[in-house]
């Protein structure tokens, strides 16, 4: 079956089932349909938090934006989202459960990143995301060798630190081990780093929904929707039309991440569909695919531009011996985007892990890392008790 009569088969069924219906708009509390269109540092306000909003440009002038729950004399610590995903996911469970709030109530002075082209980084010294294609031009590559990095000297400036303590999940994973490797001097800037969900080798992946992705990024309306309409309301719409839909994109989402019924809260579904997605360039995923088809953790593929390029036919490797920042793996077995027989190899090439963790739980998927009701007890314990460790050692 072609990718668009998938399409037009899933838009069928969801109109078949819900045309006519209530909108969820007047189902769900009124705080969970506010909190899918407050952005990130409304969010933090409206739960008593402090939150402070900073801008960092880059050294190729892409304007980022980065959201603080500030803690003076607070660790630094730097959380970075992943594909699609934006600063907001740190907070979004709210502060009986999100990771950003737990930390700022341990004492940390919580950052949150957010990568070139998504709603809160769409922004350029010279390029307009709104018509220049070349604002577009860039796969993670560019944000791990120039967003992250820009980050991390602005907020070691701005606290007068000398190292911080990284959390990535997923690309927020990729984009270290590729800094790491590109620019090892940022090693000695990262006291220790936690992978939540590591994304490097991909051959494994488990989505039924790949072969969607696969086709899909050669159709120029989903390119758009991606690119140009961050956050696009569309999928909230189509999701918020009925119970049916609403049941339909939950199965969606269960089919790109594993299906984990216990730990997501599903009343906040439709929350969280207010912030994602939140913009990407489709370049992005282009390098995503090119990684489960080569089975190698490497540059982006320009094809006939290689040989100019890298002066070599086939683009080069990572080299992840350079990535000597200690690092904390945490992994788990229904993960559909981070296989765990890809996560045990990028650990037995990494030199420097110092904790590799499985969640207990079997059901545990990708998302659940930010998610799940029993976040804090499974994971996020765990992570503040290491960097205490860390803390004493160095």
């Amino acid at each position: 079956m072609k990718l668009l009569e998938i399409i037009c088969i899933f838009f069928a069924t969801l109109c078949i089932f819900s045309c006519g219906k209530v909108s969820l708009e007047n189902i769900y509390p009124p705080d969970v349909i506010e909190d899918g269109k407050l952005l990130t540092d409304e969010l933090i306000r409206k739960y008593k938090y402090p939150a402070e909003t900073h801008f960092v440009i880059t050294s190729d002038k892409y304007i980022l934006r980065m959201h603080r729950i500030p803690k003076p004399g607070g660790r630094p610590i730097l959380l970075q989202h992943g594909l699609l995903d934006s600063s907001a996911t740190y907070i979004l469970m709210g502060p009986n459960l999100a990771l950003g709030y737990y930390l700022y109530d341990l004492g940390y002075d919580v950052w949150m990143g957010n990568a070139r082209g998504n709603r809160y980084s769409r922004n350029h010294t010279t390029l307009n995301p709104d018509i220049d294609k070349a604002f577009w031009n860039f796969s993670w590559h560019e944000i791990a060798v120039f967003d992250i990095p820009a980050m991390i000297d602005y907020i070691l400036y701005q606290t007068n630190s000398l190292k911080l303590i990284y959390v990535g999940h997923s690309q927020g994973t990729t984009v270290l081990f590729v800094m790491c490797s590109m620019r090892p001097e940022y090693n000695e800037k990262i006291i220790l780093a936690h992978a939540l969900a590591p994304v490097a080798f991909m051959k494994h992946i488990r989505t039924p929904l790949l072969p969607l992705g696969q086709q899909g990024i050669e159709i120029p309306v989903i390119k758009s929707m991606l690119e140009f309409l961050p956050n696009a309301n569309l999928f909230k719409g189509i999701c918020m039309s009925g119970q049916n839909a609403e049941e339909v994109c939950l199965n969606v989402y269960y089919m790109l991440v594993g299906k984990d019924v216990k730990q997501f809260n599903r009343t906040r579904f439709i929350m969280v569909l207010g912030h994602l997605p939140a913009g990407i360039a489709m370049k992005q995923v282009t390098h995503y695919l090119q990684l489960i088809k080569s089975d190698k953790f490497r540059q982006y593929d320009y094809v006939e531009e290689n040989k100019k390029i890298y002066c070599q036919n086939e683009p080069p490797d990572y080299d992840l011996k350079k990535v000597t920042v200690p690092i904390a793996m945490h992994y788990s077995l229904n993960d559909y985007l981070s296989e765990p027989v890809d996560v045990v190899r990028l650990k037995e090439l990494l030199p420097n892990v110092i904790d590799f963790h499985k969640m207990e739980i079997p059901q545990w998927n990708h998302m659940d890392f930010l998610y799940a009701f029993d976040a804090r007890k499974l994971l996020y314990t765990r992570i503040h008790e290491l960097n205490k460790r860390f803390f004493i050692e160095k």
